[in-house]
């Protein structure tokens, strides 16, 4: 079997270390992983070398390395961006422009497209208005792309960024032989949860927020009203649809950013599955106005028939599963309720 050499970006992260577990799992894959911190000991057996440090000055380290395959998962998050703008802007898109950069170089000189995959988010998308928002339902790939936010309008740039580099960088005249170009693939992703790891003040936090504080008997002010509707994820879904468009044929594609969905619910939704679970639960809601400026700005819902029909997209967790047997049992389990 031939083994394909794999680097994870930003592999310290939730996505990252649920990533290198799967690919590991799977065997086949030299595992080679980027990040500012050191890896954590629940995945440093799995991977073959470590690069620790900031991107966008580590990059020109790789340039002797002859991976098949980059996730890049390395970014500043959207509430740290919008505090830190133009650190965001580094880390996000020279970070990004960086290996790009890089797997262009690679793809033409050997003359092997090394696939490149990015995590985007609903965070490119920006809704004017609430009536805009309810109005517009599960919204497609081209709609409403005017983010509100720094990491939005990031996510949005490098996804530009890797269709160019993807299909015209280094173009040539219709009589020259034209480049081998790199095959970029990127996924947005609704707001991911996780049930081994602890929500970090993200902003689409307040649902895995209100639960664990649930489970603890702790009292929880939710940051944003009881009306807000946006989609979610559970992080094995994420993972699984990262291998998918991986193994996705090229030919099967129809574009390079697909729409991922599993299901949309309001947090009074999520207040309710918490006092179904823990009937105790103290739970009020005290919006944020920033925080709830950024979250009434993404769509309620995003439709992902592209990505069900060009590469058989389907999550495993609905909402139900999703909460009956992914996340309760796992934190209910964590907190000993």
């Amino acid at each position: 079997m031939t083994v394909k050499q794999v680097l994870i970006t930003g592999a310290c992260g939730e996505i990252g270390q649920a990533l290198v577990q799967e690919l590991a799992k799977r065997g086949g894959y030299e595992i080679v992983t980027s990040d500012l911190s050191p890896l954590p000991d629940s995945i440093k057996g799995l991977v073959s070398e470590h690069v620790q440090g900031d991107l966008v000055y580590k990059v020109k380290v790789f340039y002797d390395y002859d991976f098949d395959v980059i996730f890049h998962l390395a970014a500043s998050l959207s509430s740290k961006a919008e505090i830190a703008t133009e650190e965001a802007h580094r880390i996000n898109v020279e970070g990004t422009m960086q290996l790009l950069m890089l797997a262009a170089y690679r793809s033409e000189k050997y003359g092997k497209p090394v696939k490149f995959l990015f995590p985007s988010s609903i965070a490119a998308y920006g809704m004017p208005t609430l009536e805009a928002k309810q109005g517009a339902g599960a919204v497609i790939e081209e709609d409403w792309d005017y983010p509100h936010t720094m990491y939005g309008c990031n996510k949005l740039y490098c996804e530009k960024l890797g269709m160019y580099y993807s299909r015209y960088h280094g173009q040539k005249h219709l009589d020259d032989t034209p480049p081998t170009f790199m095959d970029f693939r990127a996924v947005r992703f609704p707001g991911l949860i996780s049930a081994f790891t602890l929500p970090s003040g993200g902003t689409s936090d307040y649902g895995p927020e209100m639960l664990h504080a649930a489970a603890q008997g702790k009292e929880y002010a939710c940051f944003v009203r009881p009306d807000t509707k946006i989609s979610f994820m559970a992080m094995p879904d994420a993972i699984k649809s990262l291998i998918m468009i991986m193994d996705a044929p090229r030919e099967s594609l129809t574009t390079d950013v697909y729409n991922l969905a599993a299901f949309a619910i309001t947090a009074d939704e999520f207040r309710q599955r918490a006092l179904q679970a823990f009937p105790d639960a103290k739970i009020t809601f005290e919006p944020n106005l920033r925080r709830q400026g950024i979250v009434d700005s993404w769509p309620e819902d995003v439709d992902d028939t592209r990505a069900r029909q060009d590469w058989n997209w389907k999550p495993d967790y609905d909402v139900d599963r999703f909460f009956d047997e992914y996340f309760l049992p796992e934190i209910r389990k964590r907190y000993g309720k």
